[in-house]
């Protein structure tokens, strides 16, 4: 039987993840479940989980360009966009451009993340998906929907899109890609997926059929794996 993963919960690096868990609990109205010092979870209304991991060291990046890339960012649905992007201001987030029906910003750790417009989905703030970088995002989403037992639902030029279980992953092209270099702090991986697995020598095995390449398999409730693009994720049990 082939062994897959299942998407727990997005984790970004920051400095000052009190600071990072704060806006985030301001802007969207989700609630803390975990704080263990170095590590903050948020938990939204429908049970999707975003984390924040201490980097003491992390360095912003700079979008859009790649000499201190993104590599990922959330998009967020809302119905009224352009006043909850007020609002994200008023809290402390930059804006950095905007679209027909969506605002891009970045967190105070510099994240980049979009509020996007749903209409008549009443109050409250959705996570719609995590959103990856990518050389050639339709490959990044089949290895995604092969480790996390996911669908591929649409594929572009633009990007593609994996959902299952009520989650969404989606991939960004981006042609002239910088990778991340974990653990080096110069190249920084920005955040990363936690997937949880059953077993994790299954887990692992699994993985590397699909293409990953392993990083630190020294722990023993996690270990750390890069995807095909360079974007580090941690399997856990």
């Amino acid at each position: 039987m082939t062994t897959t993963g299942r998407l727990e919960l997005t984790a970004l690096d920051a400095a000052d993840i009190n600071k990072l868990a704060s806006f985030w609990v301001e802007l969207t109205g989700w609630k803390i479940t975990r704080n263990v010092g170095d590590w903050i979870t948020i938990q939204a209304d429908d049970g999707q989980e975003i984390a924040f991991q201490q980097a003491p060291d992390h360095v912003p990046p700079q979008w859009p360009g790649q000499e201190h890339p993104q590599q990922l960012h959330l998009d967020l649905q809302v119905d009224g966009y352009q006043e909850a992007a007020a609002r994200a201001v008023e809290l402390g987030a930059t804006k950095l451009g905007e679209g027909p029906s969506w605002v891009t910003l970045a967190d105070p750790a510099g994240h980049p993340f979009d509020l996007c417009q749903k209409d008549e989905m009443g109050p409250g703030t959705a996570l719609f998906a995590t959103t990856f970088d990518a050389p050639d995002s339709a490959a990044l989403a089949r290895f995604y929907a092969g480790l996390l037992g996911m669908e591929l639902t649409y594929e572009g030029p633009e990007g593609a899109l994996i959902t299952g279980y009520g989650k969404n992953v989606m991939f960004q092209q981006v042609n002239e890609y910088t990778p991340p270099q974990w653990p080096n702090p110069a190249h920084p991986q920005q955040g990363h997926l936690d997937i949880l697995v059953q077993d994790l020598e299954a887990g692992k095995a699994r993985a590397l059929e699909l293409g990953a390449t392993t990083l630190d398999n020294d722990q023993k409730t996690f270990w750390v794996f890069a995807d095909p693009a360079g974007h580090p994720f941690c399997l856990t049990q």
